[in-house]
């Protein structure tokens, strides 16, 4: 069986296809099939990302009108309202969601000098460092894995935060100088999860897919993705979600902060392992109970 996936032509995006990609073979041959998103242009250019759709768009008219017949995505990047006609069909097993503290001086994170220069382009990173250490500046640090690395090499930021999973996909993880934990830095949605998209009526093609999904990281992507749309936040909202699936259970620990992280509402939930997206929801409604909303609208999201 011959099968075209599609991936962006990101180093990360198509370090992420290779992995599924061999997680096939033996099974069908895949050709990995490059295309460039909305999203790759804006980093490119350096600008804002403003829906995370950006990075999915062009992959999911491709699956549509028959160009590729699978993508594999970022799960942080997909946006919670999958397109007519496409279903997601598989999350394999999920790297570490944490992230981590990459410095010039070898240095963690509570050990880096008052004023240290710590750059990111995450709204949800911004808030939590500052919260965390309002001593520190937090500057944009826009562009893939390689651009910013090589900016943290230059000088320009005394240290840069990154999701461990990227790294690790990359080969690069023995860059990271320390892992932040959940309590420090809680990651964003879906971050170090894949989601593998397919259209609907392809049964061959989900038939084959089933392989790859890993319930527990599937039921643990239900569960923030709930969270998210539930609080109706868009890619510029300091949100954060992590779900853990064990023991016949999830439970979700989720925040929505200021931009500036001088206020925090953090919940928790839990439930059983079927009620994934219940869970998630649960969490979600405590967070507008207790004015999230405020919070989101005021990062402008």
């Amino acid at each position: 069986m011959k099968l075209r996936l599609g991936a962006r032509g990101s180093a990360l995006s198509l370090a992420q296809a290779k992995l599924v990609a061999d997680a096939l073979a033996g099974r069908a041959e895949v050709e990995i099939v490059k295309i460039r998103t909305t999203g790759d242009r804006l980093s490119a250019a350096g600008s804002p990302i403003e829906w995370k759709g950006d990075f999915t768009r062009e992959l999911d008219e491709a699956l549509l009108d028959g160009r590729i017949d699978f993508a594999v995505h970022s799960m942080k990047d997909v946006p919670t309202d999958v397109p007519d006609g496409l279903v997601l069909a598989a999350v394999p097993p999920r790297e570490d969601p944490r992230d981590v503290l990459l410095s010039r001086s070898c240095r963690s994170f509570a050990e880096l000098p008052r004023g240290a220069r710590v750059g990111t382009a995450s709204p949800r990173r911004r808030a939590q460092l500052l919260a965390a250490r309002p001593d520190l500046q937090v500057l944009e640090a826009r562009g893939n894995v390689d651009t910013r690395l090589s900016r943290l090499a230059e000088g320009r930021f005394d240290a840069i935060v990154l999701a461990r999973a990227g790294l690790a996909r990359l080969g690069r993880l023995g860059e990271a100088h320390e892992v932040l934990a959940p309590e420090v830095i809680l990651p964003a949605v879906g971050q170090g999860a894949l989601a593998i998209y397919a259209r609907g009526e392809d049964s061959g093609t989900l038939s084959l897919l089933e392989a790859l999904d890993h319930a527990a990281s599937h039921r643990e992507a239900v569960a923030e993705r709930s969270l998210l749309a539930t609080l109706e936040a868009g890619c510029k909202a300091p949100v954060a979600g992590l779900a853990r699936d064990g023991n016949g259970s999830v439970r979700v620990t989720a925040a929505v902060f200021s931009p500036d992280g001088s206020r925090a509402l953090r919940e928790e939930a839990s439930g059983r392992a079927g009620e994934a997206a219940s869970v998630g929801r649960a969490a979600g409604e405590k967070l507008l109970a207790r004015g999230a909303a405020d919070l989101i609208r005021e990062a402008g999201a």
